[in-house]
């Protein structure tokens, strides 16, 4: 029986020959993530469901990654990290990436590949929606509560009813000052934000191919934002040689049979798509960005887990080589891993932080999530009034960047620098 790739993992995960969506089944779990926001709440639910001596069912598929509100005087976000620092040492587990110390990597979305604890085939549940950016190195992953992923602390397995796929075929050529983001914000727009619900959004063809892997991860990240379970590329050697790079531990990758049946199938030919917004306060308010030059902005906002990571800084650091901002532009480094690649990654010559401070940016902030999803009011970078924010983060709703009266428009670092130098919004096309 032919089975698409979510369908396989999810199969192989419960002990099955095949499943068909719609059914559920008990699928055992390969990676548990939570961070500093969901984990207490999740440790609470272990706790209090299977005693408060007892053990995780595996300490090393346990990976705790505090990334939210780390940089801040908060008191309760403080709190919120010790209640993880004390149930890592009771339990001995070795994936804790500590913030004030070496081992702090940033944000979770970001960092868990980096340190090798996604692979190919496994299946993957975190605590925030956003786990669905792991499907980009074809693992079946998605977001759980707190409540589920006690459970899944306790035992190691968790009922998922098995998804419909929703296939996304684009090929053509990539047209320049089109990036990752401008396709998941093209593709959101099209279906809406609830256009995916409870599906497997899976993203191929030639387009997806010529794609590197952290701009697949962007892609993945926002299926959520359509309302989907997951999102899922196949594994090719690019994902592969990411994968191994590093981890050495055995992995098997899964992919889907090409007769497999699926609940609808998109085809797009990408070298008509343009350089786009997303428009407050929805994902799905897609426009491109040449229509919308009359939008003038107080801020740019360079970061987070869609925004953040190495290949999307030097994508601004193209557009702003030889050029000055003329709003406030913001910059936050997704992990410890990009921070590092801002000092040695160079354009024509010059490093990154030197291309950014030429043209004017803030100072770097430390890597976390920061104002991405708003955060204590000393959080760097947040809204604090009725400024109109250009934002390579991944949602705009009301209020998401500490404001709720700011106006967030969603965009790739290509659009972000351009409008950072106009003050517009600006088709990045117009600078390159």
């Amino acid at each position: 029986m032919s089975a698409t790739i979510t369908e396989k993992i999810l199969a192989r995960a419960a002990g099955r020959a095949t499943v068909t969506p719609g059914e559920t089944v008990w699928a055992n779990v390969d990676v548990l993530l939570t961070h500093d926001v969901c984990g207490p709440g999740t440790i609470g639910v272990f706790e209090r469901e299977f005693g408060a001596g007892a053990r995780v069912w595996d300490p090393d598929k346990v990976v705790i990654i505090p990334d939210h509100y780390i940089f801040t005087a908060d008191e309760k976000a403080h709190r919120n990290v010790d209640t993880l620092r004390a149930f890592v040492r009771a339990q001995g587990l070795p994936h804790y990436y500590d913030p004030g110390t070496p081992r702090y990597r940033g944000v979770c979305h970001v960092a868990l590949p980096q340190e090798g604890h996604v692979r190919p085939g496994e299946v993957i549940l975190g605590t925030d929606s956003h786990t669905c950016t792991h499907g980009a190195l074809g693992a079946f992953a998605t977001g759980i509560g707190n409540t589920d992923a006690g459970f899944v602390m306790g035992t190691g397995k968790l009922l998922l009813k098995v998804p419909p796929t929703l296939r996304f075929t684009l090929d053509g050529a990539l047209p320049a000052g089109v990036t990752g983001k401008d396709i998941i914000l093209r593709l959101i727009g099209d279906i809406g934000v609830d256009g995916a619900n409870y599906s497997a959004m899976e993203f191929r063809g030639g387009a997806i191919a010529a794609l590197d892997v952290e701009e697949r991860m962007t892609i993945c990240n926002m299926a959520i934002e359509a309302g989907a379970k997951n999102g899922i590329i196949e594994p090719d050697e690019k994902a592969l040689a990411y994968v191994r790079a590093r981890t050495d531990r055995p992995f098997e990758p899964v992919y889907g049979d090409p007769d497999a049946l699926v609940a609808a199938d998109r085809l797009y030919d990408v070298s008509g798509f343009v350089p786009c917004v997303a428009e407050p306060h929805l994902p799905s308010r897609y426009a491109p960005a040449a229509e919308r030059t009359d939008v003038t902005l107080d801020r740019a906002y360079i970061g987070s887990c869609t925004g953040g990571k190495l290949a999307d800084f030097v994508m601004a650091a193209r557009i702003l080589k030889g050029r000055r901002v003329s709003i406030e532009t913001i910059l936050v480094p997704a992990t410890c891993e990009v921070a590092e690649g801002l000092i040695t990654e160079t354009v024509d010559g010059r490093s990154l932080v030197e291309i950014f401070a030429a043209a004017g940016c803030r100072d770097v902030a430390p890597p976390s999530c920061a104002a991405c999803l708003g955060g204590p009011p000393d959080t760097f970078g947040r809204a604090s009034g009725r400024e109109t924010v250009i934002s390579t983060t991944n949602r705009n709703f009301i209020g998401r960047m500490g404001s709720k009266d700011a106006r967030i428009y969603l965009a790739s670092p290509l659009t972000a620098a351009a409008s950072a130098v106009t003050g517009h919004i600006t088709d990045p096309r117009e600078l390159m």
